[in-house]
């Protein structure tokens, strides 16, 4: 690997870094190592996935500002809360509302992952939800593709898979994740012959593992053969991506109301003791994370707004859920509190 600025500590691998081309599984690993991505239908019932999408809207709803699920009028960022963008709530406790943990601890979505790493000792990152408004009520600048990857060039091998719990319909025309299609296979290769060689803002603490992409970037893997390829869903759904494909979330043409959350699990035996110390502070004051379960914990803070040229506290942040999950072992193990 070409030097970079920054220095990350060595990160654990697992058999699955290897992966011999010619073996076959026989199930979602077969589309995922070839790939870099994968859909697995049906972890939830569709019944349940939109139990869990009507959850969610009644916490976005919760705000007092005006928005309706059922009043297309009040489909207007004014009335929801601040949000990246257009639609990820990194503030307000979000990520740890009853109904994102019961999501995190359901068997269903657990399992494919328990097969990627070969273990069931896993921990979950304290990732947010996406709520996400038409493109024609975003707007363009939050609407605007932002390819990037979320795994540093330092980081080696197959460390981190991410996950999207679908609970809404996401066909060609609606929102939803896009990814540049086997472009994992070839991140040591580009960053070879694409070193980090100057400053960059986004090299921060918080975001050392998120690279964007340029257009030129694009072609480089266009000419490697991979392909931008838009994933359609339908409730119920896992997606998930290994974080060196490159990828963005893209909004729909429809009016669906994208709803899904992000979960991402790694072997809990990947965290170091101080992590988890570090993770538990973080679960106990309910901070919302990076995608990483086990390492680059950094919390995205209290949201800010900024008023006559003045960073000053949003009134509508909050300290606690709006609707606490049960602290069970389960939960508390996949939140790295107590050990396995």
């Amino acid at each position: 690997m070409a030097p970079s600025l920054i220095e990350l500590p060595e990160t654990a691998t697992v058999s699955s870094n290897k992966v011999d081309a010619r073996t076959k599984y026989g199930d979602f690993r077969d589309e995922f190592y070839a790939n870099g991505y994968a859909v697995i239908k049906g972890v939830l019932s569709k019944e349940r996935a939109k139990e869990y999408q009507s959850k969610a809207l009644d916490w976005l709803e919760s705000f007092p500002l005006g928005f309706d699920r059922n009043d297309k009028s009040t489909w207007k960022k004014e009335n929801v809360p601040q949000s990246f963008k257009g639609g990820m709530y990194l503030h307000f406790r979000a990520a740890h509302e009853k109904y994102v943990w019961d999501i995190r601890t359901e068997p269903g979505v657990i399992e494919p992952f328990a097969k990627l790493w070969g273990t069931d000792e896993l921990v979950v990152s304290f990732d947010t939800v996406n709520i996400t408004l038409p493109a024609n009520i975003v707007g363009g600048y939050d609407s605007k593709p932002w390819p990037h990857c979320d795994q540093a060039p330092e980081r080696s091998g197959m460390v981190c898979v991410q996950g999207i719990v679908n609970l809404s319909e996401s066909g060609p025309n609606d929102g939803g994740l896009v990814v540049m299609k086997r472009s994992a296979s070839l991140f040591d290769k580009f960053f070879d012959e694409n070193p980090v060689t100057g400053p960059t803002p986004w090299r921060t603490a918080k975001h050392k593992d998120f690279h964007p992409f340029a257009e030129k970037d694009l072609d480089w893997y266009r000419e490697h053969g991979c392909e931008l390829v838009k994933v359609c869903a339908e409730p119920g759904d896992l997606i998930i991506w290994d974080s060196r494909e490159m990828h963005w979330a893209q909004f729909g043409e429809s009016d669906v109301l994208r709803t899904i959350v992000y979960a991402t699990y790694t072997p809990a035996a990947w965290m170091s003791e101080e992590e988890r110390k570090l993770k538990k502070e973080l679960f106990e004051n309910w901070e919302t994370t990076t995608h990483w379960p086990h390492t680059n914990l950094y919390t995205h803070g209290n949201a800010t707004l900024i008023v006559d040229g003045k960073e000053v506290p949003d009134p509508l942040e909050r300290q606690e859920p709006l609707t606490k999950p049960e602290r069970t072992d389960k939960l508390l193990k996949l939140a790295g509190v107590i050990p396995y």
